[in-house]
């Protein structure tokens, strides 16, 4: 065989091989789960006067029955520890669902918004979604997952103004390779929510372009 042809099919070969590895990494890559989605903020909301926020009990979907209420308190201790707002004691919070008798805290209407937001004189109002919690496998390996939601509503209109989701955790690449078994369940859950409120804060303080004389707060004339 001449020399030339010899040294092209070694190359084709080994382009076959390194795409068949570069395929096997991608689908066990693929099983550990870091989505982000797509934030949304509202342009004509200035986040900038938001000094105190409401949060509500989160829904959920997850298998772990108190996954909503654990999410929620790790929610609330990292937005705390901000020290950007004051967060309305989940106490009080309690008080004003029973004030208002909001029979669903968890996706409140824009109005039962409006009046809980008078009762416990919030600026917004945030509610979650757990919809993944717990361990998940891949094969013969396992590993913690999360995947939350969540939505910010400004107080004097019960409209929506931001909302982001995060999801992390699950089984690793290395985890396939090395047998390992991921983070514990509440460090996967703290890197959730520390993703979320990175993009709370850099969606929210993010300089909007406003036309001169309109107000910057949303429901605001």
């Amino acid at each position: 065989m001449d020399p030339t042809a010899r040294t092209e099919k070694k190359k084709r070969s080994a382009n076959r091989r390194h795409g068949i590895l570069c395929l096997l990494f991608l689908a066990l890559a693929g099983c550990a789960t870091s989505g982000t989605g797509t934030p949304y903020r509202d342009p004509n909301m200035d986040f900038g006067l938001i000094q105190t926020i409401a949060v509500m009990p989160f829904s959920n979907y997850s298998r772990d029955n108190i996954a909503g209420d654990r999410v929620r308190d790790v929610f609330i201790t990292l937005l705390q520890g901000t020290g950007a707002v004051y967060v309305v004691p989940p106490g009080e919070v309690a008080r004003g669902i029973n004030r208002i008798g909001i029979p669903n805290p968890a996706s409140p209407t824009a109005e039962e918004i409006t009046r809980f937001s008078g009762v416990v004189k919030a600026d917004t109002v945030i509610t979650g979604t757990v919809r993944e919690y717990g361990e998940v496998r891949s094969g013969t390996s396992s590993a913690n997952l999360i995947s939350l939601s969540l939505q910010m509503m400004e107080a004097q209109t019960g409209k929506v103004v931001w909302s982001a989701s995060s999801t992390k955790g699950g089984v690793s690449t290395s985890d396939r390779l090395l047998g390992g078994g991921g983070e514990p369940m509440n460090k996967v859950t703290e890197i959730a929510i520390d993703d979320l409120l990175d993009k709370m804060f850099r969606e929210t303080s993010r300089p909007d372009k406003k036309s001169p004389g309109k107000s910057g707060k949303s429901g605001k004339k």
